[in-house]
């Protein structure tokens, strides 16, 4: 048979509003919470976690929603929001939408119902801030911000990395540098107008190219690019791309660095291992996450808190990709 909170309060010799206040972390004395957890340990109870939730209208989870998990970055960026999430001693409910902004919206109606403390999420471009601001919690947006809306960010100085990346190709000898750029978030939007940026303040013709954020979208996009007009530099807006610029140049026997260099972002495992070593932007992935959810804590405790806009460096890391020919 289940064990109930009367067995607590009756091995207790307590009342049950006083097991329920132990519990809660509520007013009473420390002999009463040392004689109520003992008998919680004896009796095994274990709290009706449902039925607090409908109690307080908020539960102990927070909701994270991210654009593709298959995604190394945002697999990184879900294991650093559930060890900080786990740190302040609260769950994570993760959802992954694909870039579908069907699954979006059913997911955003789910975190609702399921009463989450707050929710951290990356949208899609399609995203209204009006339906984000329906589901009736704190949020905090990572990765990719949403202009002009009262949410909470965490973001990266992509105008800074975008630049540093075509500084840099430039200085090897590259002048026909080409970009693919993911087409739905803001952040592959802003990445492909400040890399355009850059070039045109080199004197550089941009050349660049969007694409949905997968390894198979990206390598049918880049074998357009390369068809179309041969660059001698690639920057990649993503590691999915990447890797897609990898295998694209492998097939076609496309040497790297001495035809085609490639830049990109996100430093995953694999991008020090192949040869040449690929250089890439490293993003502070644990960084994101840990301010994600201590920014999202904050605004829990203090709705009224002014919006709070986040923005973390990346790191140029320079391997044989972009050597110099």
């Amino acid at each position: 048979m289940s064990v109930s909170i009367k067995d607590v309060a009756r091995a207790a010799g307590v009342s049950t509003s006083t097991v329920s206040r132990a519990l809660g972390k509520g007013p009473v004395s420390a002999e009463v919470l040392r004689r109520v957890e003992s008998a919680v340990a004896a009796t095994g109870y274990r709290p009706n976690l449902a039925a607090r939730q409908l109690r307080s209208q908020r539960s102990m989870a927070v909701g994270l929603i991210v654009a593709d998990i298959r995604n190394p970055f945002f697999t990184q960026l879900s294991r650093a929001v559930e060890d900080a999430a786990y740190a302040a001693g609260m769950r994570v409910l993760l959802c992954n939408t694909d870039e579908d902004p069907a699954r979006e919206a059913m997911y955003l109606e789910l975190m609702a119902e399921e009463r989450v403390s707050g929710l951290i999420m990356t949208p899609t471009r399609h995203l209204s801030p009006a339906v984000l601001a329906r589901v009736g919690r704190p949020v905090v947006l990572v990765d990719r911000a949403m202009p002009e809306t009262d949410f909470d960010s965490i973001v990266l100085d992509n105008a800074r990395a975008s630049a540093e990346l075509v500084d840099h190709l430039v200085a090897s000898g590259r002048r026909r540098i080409a970009g693919l750029f993911g087409s739905t978030s803001a952040t592959g939007m802003e990445r492909r107008a400040e890399v355009e940026a850059a070039l045109e303040r080199h004197g550089l013709p941009a050349r660049s190219a969007l694409s949905l954020p997968s390894f198979d979208a990206g390598h049918a996009a880049l074998a357009e690019l390369l068809e179309r007009d041969m660059p001698d530099a690639l920057i990649l807006s993503n590691g999915l791309f990447v890797r897609a610029a990898l295998k694209l140049c492998h097939e076609r026997r496309i040497p790297i660095p001495g035809r085609l260099a490639i830049a990109g972002f996100d430093d995953e495992v694999w991008t020090d291992l192949v040869d040449p070593g690929i250089t890439v932007i490293r993003q502070p992935v644990e960084e994101f996450g840990r301010e994600a959810m201590q920014t999202l804590l904050a605004r829990i405790g203090a709705a009224k808190m002014r919006p709070r806009r986040i923005v973390l460096a990346g790191e140029l890391i320079v391997r044989g990709s972009t050597a110099p020919v």
